[in-house]
């Protein structure tokens, strides 16, 4: 889709530009290949009226990620900077790889897995040694970057690394230390951040909910409530989410409502009750 700005709006409260259409349909973000992976992960064990045989799809799919995944992208975020090697990125190509892995060794389907499981192992070698900062004690946004990412969460939820393993915990401390906002996490320090926008941001609230899933999983789940329950408490009347949350003024911000607010809700909800855990997070691992 193209996109065109339109300099004669002067958008809500003067958020110059106004434009139409959205660039990002020209990036590429390798973490998409991980979210894909995991959905076709589930099909083999779904009820019998769902089950769809999805082997020859994920070989097609994973075969590609084979060549693709030393590339720099654009990220979860869809930054409007230069393409880098983003660990969140790395990381869910690195699940993609493992979860085809593991399906296609538990139902014998067809897939050059000796090439997958080569390429997993070296990836996940790949991404310890790049995108984890010692001095930091934390992955970073990018390889050899030393800006925090709160998308790097997600590494705990995904199984890179047991929850006891120091550089998920060291990750999950420098981010919220380095990163909250009144109470509530940023995506990144926009000042810190080449993405490719001027001004600063609202707190993101799909990151806080994450914060809640790994606080609970490293057994700070005192934390992990209070944090859920004061997010919950900023829903509308109709219980609905903004995609960012502007602390100082008490109001949403950005995309309403948003889906994936909602949906990191429901990940917190169903982790905080015992429904979910890193290990329920692809039934093929089982």
């Amino acid at each position: 889709m193209q996109e065109w700005e339109v300099p004669w709006l002067p958008g809500y409260e003067d958020s110059r530009p106004v434009r139409i259409g959205n660039a990002a349909s020209q990036q590429f973000q390798l973490d998409v290949y991980g979210e894909v992976a995991v959905a076709l992960a589930h099909t083999p064990v779904a009820d019998d009226d769902l089950k769809t045989p999805a082997h020859d799809m994920e070989a097609a799919l994973i075969g590609h990620l084979c060549k693709v995944w030393p590339l720099p992208d654009d990220g979860i975020w869809e930054t409007r900077g230069s393409r880098k090697h983003f660990v969140h990125s790395k990381v869910m190509a690195w699940v993609a790889l493992d979860q085809a892995v593991k399906m296609h060794e538990r139902f014998d389907g067809s897939g050059d897995v000796k090439r997958w499981r080569r390429n997993r192992d070296q990836l996940h070698k790949e991404i310890c040694a790049k995108g984890f900062n010692r001095k930091l004690n934390s992955f970073t946004q990018s390889y050899g970057s030393k800006t925090l990412d709160a998308s790097c969460l997600r590494i705990a939820m995904v199984g890179f690394l047991p929850l006891d393993d120091p550089r998920i915990i060291g990750t999950i401390g420098a981010i919220q230390k380095h990163l909250m906002k009144d109470g509530l996490l940023r995506r990144y320090d926009p000042a810190k951040s080449k993405d490719g926008l001027k001004g600063g941001e609202g707190t993101f609230l799909a990151c806080s909910f994450w914060l809640v899933v790994c606080l609970w999983l490293i057994g700070r789940k005192g934390e992990a409530t209070t944090l859920f329950q004061h997010l919950l408490s900023l829903r509308n009347d109709v219980g609905l989410l903004s995609e960012e949350y502007d602390p100082v003024k008490s109001r949403m911000l950005g995309n309403f409502p948003q889906a994936l607010s909602h949906i990191a809700l429901i990940h917190a909800a169903f982790t905080i009750s015992g429904q979910w855990t890193p290990e329920t997070y692809a039934p093929a691992s089982r």
